[in-house]
């Protein structure tokens, strides 16, 4: 059987398709990049926005019309949230509500035997690779036990569950064999360990520990923080990212949701306005330099002017160097659904235009500071790079033998404020 897959959202979805793609293969199918020559397509939802929801129909609709025999397997987070929906959709075969590889391989090949040549056996909870990319993702965690207003994503994955750190560590070596970096990705990563913790009285389990131990068992790697509150960056942490020579690297993605204390208290956040501030300020003080990038939820209801000043009044004030910025969408079933005056959607796109647009110049500000300093960079393709501090990189002298491997060059800017990178100017290894 041929397989095609279809991805969206964020990296812990990522990851869970190559789970899929891995069990699958397992069972002897092959996964191809065109729906033309497949015989099944499974997509990976998510429901972080109604978008999201709508680009998994449309995707679906599409795939079925061009090729009505295909069989559609429907997955993920919207899946999880909207069951019947996708069930009254004539374009889907079968849902999986969830991110189970196994269940996904069994709604594709359910009587499937094992291939003998197949490194890993039928569901595996390892990961060995990631197919796609020269970084790796590795889901540390899933779920979430916050209760933000605005979420939907809380309600299609569930509590939040920490895998087992020797299993973490054993995926982290698999991983290193095949690539240069390693991502942590997981639902609310800065809660990882709480769950272990309460059921362990030997050792508390937390995120640096964590990082701690995989820096010091598996070597040859570097490792890249997905997104973490403000409030979950101990010290324990950040002196990682002091001290551990580039193996974790300088970038954090930080939500921020809102600068006005008001808004935050209606998104039941649990940081406060100056609580955020003054972390991201001790993070950047402790650094001689970090890639800083955030989410930010404009036009959320009862939203005021004053209360958007706030928020742009604090993120010029931030070394941010991007910012994900979205309007404010109603999520059913959520708390933030029921609230009054809501605001409207052209004013929400003028907030969500003005702030991309500061976003930008502050991206531009620190891709010039960094003209003339040294960076290592992924090479993730022929004339294309990634810095430890997440900046795009245009490569010169780069082969397709150079994929995956890190240089280690000079940056310097070049035309339309890109920064430019030269295998001549560095080393790679």
């Amino acid at each position: 059987m041929k397989v095609h897959l279809i991805t969206f959202g964020c990296k812990a979805n990522q990851y869970d398709t190559e789970k899929f793609r891995q069990e699958l293969q397992a069972r002897g199918a092959t996964i191809v990049d065109e729906p033309d020559t497949a015989d099944a397509c499974i997509v990976n939802t998510c429901t972080v926005t109604t978008s999201a929801d709508a680009s998994a129909r449309k995707a679906i609709r599409r795939v079925k019309r061009d090729h009505p025999d295909m069989q559609v397997l429907v997955a993920g987070c919207s899946a999880a949230l909207y069951p019947e929906m996708y069930r009254q959709m004539d374009a889907v075969d079968t849902i999986v509500g969830g991110h189970d590889a196994v269940e996904v391989a069994n709604g594709i090949a359910p009587d499937a035997p094992l291939m003998e040549h197949h490194e890993e056996p039928i569901g595996a909870q390892l990961l060995t690779r990631n197919e796609r990319g020269t970084r790796a993702w590795m889901k540390i965690q899933d779920g979430c036990d916050r209760r933000c207003s605005f979420c939907a994503t809380r309600l299609a994955r569930g509590a939040s569950r920490s895998r087992e750190p020797d299993d973490i560590v054993a995926e982290a070596k698999n991983l290193a064999t095949h690539h240069r970096e390693i991502v942590f990705t997981g639902i609310h990563i800065g809660h990882y360990g709480r769950d272990l913790s309460s059921r362990t009285t030997k050792s508390e389990h937390t995120l640096a520990r964590l990082v701690e131990r995989l820096i010091h068992e598996v070597s040859d790697v570097r490792f890249r923080l997905g997104s973490i509150e403000a409030t979950e960056i101990d010290d324990h942490l950040l002196r990682l990212l002091e001290t551990s020579g580039g193996r974790l690297v300088p970038h954090l993605h930080v939500p921020m949701q809102s600068g006005s204390d008001n808004v935050l208290r209606d998104m039941r956040r649990w940081h406060t306005r100056e609580q955020y501030r003054q972390r991201m300020h001790e993070v950047v003080a402790r650094l001689p330099y970090i890639g800083l990038g955030a989410d930010v939820i404009v036009g959320f209801p009862g939203e005021t002017d004053e209360d958007f000043a706030e928020t742009r009044e604090l993120i010029e004030e931030l070394p941010f160097t991007y910012l994900h910025v979205f309007p404010y969408a109603v999520r059913e079933g959520t708390p933030a659904a029921e609230l009054p005056d809501p605001v409207h959607s052209t004013v929400a796109a003028a907030r969500s235009k003005e702030l991309r647009e500061l976003a930008m110049q502050k991206g531009l500000a620190y891709r010039r500071s960094r003209a003339g300093q040294a960076a290592e960079i992924i090479v993730e393709g022929t004339g294309r790079g990634l810095t430890e501090d997440y900046l795009r990189v245009e490569l010169d002298g780069v082969s397709d033998d150079d994929v995956g491997r890190i240089l280690f060059a000079p940056l310097a800017v070049g035309d339309g404020d890109n920064l430019v990178a030269s295998i001549e100017s560095g080393v790679c290894r």
